[in-house]
């Protein structure tokens, strides 16, 4: 290993999952959170088996089963037709649902809280050829071999290594989301529906007897009304004759202050992931439209990529290299598959797109890592 500590600037997925793998390679890790608790933006998480294998190997497999959902997609037009494309296997359609609370509690447990500390907002580094200092906005430091920038979308680390590339809005494209008790709510799921006025959505079952609901459009106009308004009329665009009369239940259902709304941002291509001390991994460095449902598992692989590189390489500036070298060409074809997903205009097209990105990212695995 070539290094001996780290500090990692995130306890979202992807930092508490490189402190795991870390720490179990034998490196002091130190996990800097802004917030005061570990929490997780949303409802749950698809992790498809990419990600899946990288837990698998930190030992936490069966904990992560037990707590996940096994989804088999299936693509639905607003008459209720389902759609996939028969060119790809079963298992370029499977994925297993996690509950994000959970599994972020399941992580930060296996870290140990006490190399989590809350309340501390990274504002900037300094790095030499010897260490990399993290400066807090409490005026304290912290010193270590590597830095990681986990800290999502909105990254410090990413806005201190490199300036000018704050994340920027995917111009009216929106998302709305819950989890609410399943009650008597209808036992089986629509996974994702393909509307009009380019409209998505879907439900399904989840963890702990809940539904998971969510609604996204591209190319909104100005947003009106309350947001279980606006999701509903999404929702509307989904339902032809009634069929998709469930998911409107669900929406109007769902108490206002339960509904998560998102103008989805975007992190901008980027030329370097990496310094000599720093490295940025997931949303921190490629943060994704939520519409192909993959950045968890992608941001999951980084992890996976980013730990072996450590490991096979005798200087660290060389393994961050190689880390990179890895993850950027990858990356320029997830935004290619992402282009074709999002302009899909009908569920048979974008039964095709996803299959064959979903196969892509299955099989075309990274080089090393996982």
């Amino acid at each position: 290993m070539v290094i001996e500590s780290a500090i990692i600037a995130g306890a979202g997925i992807v930092g508490l999952t490189t402190a795991v793998r870390l720490s179990q390679m034998g490196v002091h890790v130190l996990v800097c959170e802004q917030a005061p608790e570990i929490r997780a933006a949303g409802a749950s998480i698809g992790l498809w088996r990419n990600a899946l294998d990288v837990l698998d190997d930190a030992g936490l497999g069966a904990a992560i089963d037990a707590l996940g959902t096994p989804i088999a997609t299936w693509f639905y037009d607003t008459t209720g037709t389902p759609h996939r494309d028969p060119a790809y296997a079963d298992a370029d359609h499977e994925f297993l649902l996690v509950p994000r609370r959970q599994l972020n509690e399941l992580l930060a447990d296996t870290v140990g809280r006490g190399s989590i500390r809350l309340g501390a907002r990274l504002i900037g580094f300094e790095e030499t050829a010897d260490s990399v200092t993290a400066e807090f906005a409490d005026g304290t430091r912290a010193t270590a071999d590597l830095l990681i920038g986990a800290d999502g979308v909105y990254s410090r680390v990413r806005e201190h290594l490199f300036p000018g590339t704050d994340a920027y809005e995917h111009t009216g494209h929106h998302a709305w989301r819950a989890t609410v008790p399943a009650g008597s709510g209808p036992a089986a799921g629509t996974i994702l529906t393909v509307g009009d006025h380019r409209s998505r959505g879907g439900f399904t079952r989840t963890y702990g007897d809940t539904i998971m609901w969510m609604v996204n459009r591209f190319d909104c106009p100005p947003l009106t009304g309350t947001k279980r308004e606006q999701a509903l009329e999404v929702a509307g665009f989904l339902n032809d004759n009634g069929w998709n009369d469930a998911l409107l239940d669900l929406i109007d259902a769902t108490p206002e202050d339960a509904i998560l709304h998102n103008q989805i941002m975007f992190v901008p291509t980027l030329p370097r992931w990496t310094s000599d001390r720093v490295a940025l991994i997931g949303d921190a460095a490629h943060g994704l439209s939520p519409h192909i449902a993959a950045g968890g598992t992608l941001g999951i692989e980084d992890v996976g990529v980013l730990t072996h590189a450590l490991t096979g390489h005798a200087a660290l500036p060389e393994a961050l290299r190689a880390y990179e070298s890895d993850r950027l060409p990858r990356y320029r074809t997830v935004h290619e598959h992402s282009r074709e997903v999002e302009q899909a205009g009908d569920a048979g097209v974008y039964a095709h797109r996803y299959a064959a990105f979903s196969h892509w990212m299955l099989t075309e695995r990274p080089k090393v890592g996982i």
